[in-house]
């Protein structure tokens, strides 16, 4: 399948050029309308790209077929690429949440942080890549890996129910600051959003490509939850990279959609933890109980439309009344 790779990842390169390189040359803060029309469009995209899928194995294009029997490949193909774009999606705003959390703890002005986004959702690309390409080699070689990172995501839920972002995100600043200064001058304050500079002759970096590191650490961190999750998915590399890798794409978007109302979601984090916690056992069980694809995407879609539609629910009911004393003529 290298054609099918080489085809994929020139569009990557050319959408990421046309994003940063053409539609958002100049620095600035998307407004709330641009940001969901552009999430509206990455996610058409992701979810539309489930099409090639199902005709490429459908029909076996070039050899491809699916690691599991089945009479419909390309029906499977395409639910089960659906299936890992919906669960990265939902997993993705925890890292949205935390990178919420060091922008404000960087003081990253908002026109810069469509830049510090893009640069470090490359990087998680790359990342992603290698990191996909070993888990699936190591779980189409062990199975009995599938009890550990099964028992991991169980963890993590739990974790996750207790973890506070806050200090999570200070503890990252923190750490990286410090390990950052002994190699570098670190400077603070606006310089147009460059991620370095020459003082007095001296090489510095500034607060904005620290927390460009401290982003690209996190989704690292982040990716060791997302893949053992997308593994209990499917062990087709094409499936979970190109559904990974277009979830990702989306996230500048999203985050500007989510950034403005993040407290108002608090019952969202608590879905994304439970459905990890699902997914876990869902991967402990998988050699004894066999659950379709089609109830995998089910599940998924269902946990987390849970969580919004109650955060949505809670949200409107904790808004104050509107008054209804009026003086009398």
């Amino acid at each position: 399948m290298i054609w099918f790779w080489l085809g994929f990842f020139a569009l990557v390169g050319v959408l990421l050029a046309l994003d940063l390189g053409v539609l958002h040359r100049k620095a600035a803060e998307p407004t709330l309308k641009s940001a969901t029309w552009w999430t509206v469009g990455w996610m058409a995209l992701g979810l539309g790209f489930s099409g090639v899928v199902y005709l490429i194995y459908q029909h076996g294009w070039l050899g491809a077929h699916l690691h599991e029997r089945s009479d419909s490949p390309g029906a499977d193909a395409a639910t089960t690429y659906v299936s890992a774009y919906l669960l990265e999606q939902s997993l993705s705003v925890d890292n949205i949440f935390i990178i919420w959390k060091l922008f404000h703890s960087f003081r990253v002005p908002p026109k810069y942080q469509h830049r510090v986004l893009f640069w470090g959702i490359l990087g998680a690309i790359i990342f992603r890549v290698v990191m996909l390409g070993g888990g699936v080699a190591i779980a189409s070689r062990f199975s009995w890996v599938f009890y550990i990172f099964g028992a991991w995501l169980v963890w993590l839920g739990i974790k996750l129910l207790r973890e506070d972002a806050d200090d999570e995100a200070e503890h990252e600043k923190s750490f990286t600051v410090r390990v950052l200064r002994r190699f570098v001058r670190i400077v603070d304050g606006d310089h147009g959003g460059k991620f370095t500079l020459r003082i007095d002759g001296r090489f510095a970096v500034t607060t904005v490509a620290v927390c460009l590191v401290v982003v690209e650490l996190n989704d690292i961190m982040f990716a060791l939850d997302s893949i053992p999750a997308v593994l209990s998915v499917s062990r087709d590399s094409f499936i979970v990279v190109t559904s990974n890798i277009f979830a990702i794409m989306g996230l500048r978007s999203l985050y500007s959609v989510l950034a403005g109302a993040m407290n108002r979601f608090k019952y969202l984090m608590m879905a994304i933890a439970v459905l990890l916690m699902v997914i876990g056992v869902k991967m402990i069980v998988r050699e004894h109980v066999h659950i379709s694809h089609l109830t995998s995407l089910a599940m998924i879609a269902g946990i987390i439309a849970t969580g919004v539609i109650a955060s949505v629910i809670s949200a409107r009911r904790e808004l104050p009344a509107p008054s209804s004393s009026s003086e009398a003529p």
